[in-house]
């Protein structure tokens, strides 16, 4: 097992996970999580396929319950809200897979994350030119259907999308996955221009080790349980064979 590190605990925290317990049915899967996220800052969960980083995600939005456990957000407890009421309060979520609605122009699929603002979709029809600063391709292909996108552009999309809810809290799950690598540099320039200037912090699901080292602090997860975390800066060799190579 790796040695663990904490931030100091002058860091202002937009999320803290204590004693996070998840189960499928009677499968454990989540086991005792504690991880914690400063505000403006991107936090890296490492580790494995299936060793329980999705289940963690899906956790703090809401898509599952934990049995035992809690999660903080903003110093709020989270366990009684769905997850529509996360949205709501600012927790923005792109999935592994992406989600775009295919059928759906790029335009269509930029206002359903508007949903997430007061008033929603009825009282929210512009799209922020920001994100169209971040992906000039987005503003060329408005009228084009999400379902004729390139992976790469699909996921400049769902990124896109999840902005115009005005998250304070930005959840990637793998967002690299599957993508050419010019558009993967094109992706971490953008997070790394949200974080800066916006402050939404993001915790990042992620294999691809460049993009890792661009995070502030990582956690690794072994198991279903945090085995090793620190300043990514600080991340050994032994760390990154052990969690990130397949």
């Amino acid at each position: 097992m790796q040695p663990q590190e904490s931030y100091p605990l002058a860091n202002e925290f937009v999320l803290k996970a204590s004693g996070l317990n998840v189960y499928y049915g009677e499968s454990h899967i989540l086991r005792n999580v504690d991880l914690q996220i400063p505000k403006g800052e991107m936090v890296c969960l490492i580790g494995r396929n299936g060793v329980g980083k999705t289940t963690f995600l899906k956790t703090i939005i809401g898509l599952l319950q934990q049995r035992s456990g809690s999660i903080s957000y903003e110093s709020n407890e989270l366990l009684s809200q769905p997850p529509y009421q996360r949205a709501r309060h600012g927790i923005g979520y792109v999935t592994q897979g992406r989600d775009i609605i295919p059928f759906l122009t790029v335009r269509e699929n930029l206002l359903l994350g508007m949903e997430a603002l007061p008033g929603g979709m009825a009282k929210n029809r512009h799209i922020d030119s920001f994100v169209y600063e971040l992906f000039p391709i987005l503003e060329q292909f408005l009228n084009r259907k999400g379902g004729d996108l390139s992976g790469g552009q699909q996921q400049q999309l769902a990124i896109a999308r999840a902005l115009l809810g005005k998250p304070k809290l930005l959840l990637l799950d793998e967002p690299t996955e599957g993508i050419q690598p010019s558009i993967i540099l094109d992706i971490e320039r953008a997070v790394q221009r949200i974080i800066q200037e916006t402050g939404i912090s993001v915790l990042l699901v992620e294999q691809h080790l460049h993009f890792v080292k661009q995070s502030s602090f990582y956690y690794a997860m072994q198991r279903g349980g945090i085995v090793s975390s620190g300043p990514t800066s600080s991340l050994s060799d032994a760390v990154i064979q052990e969690f990130l190579t397949v």
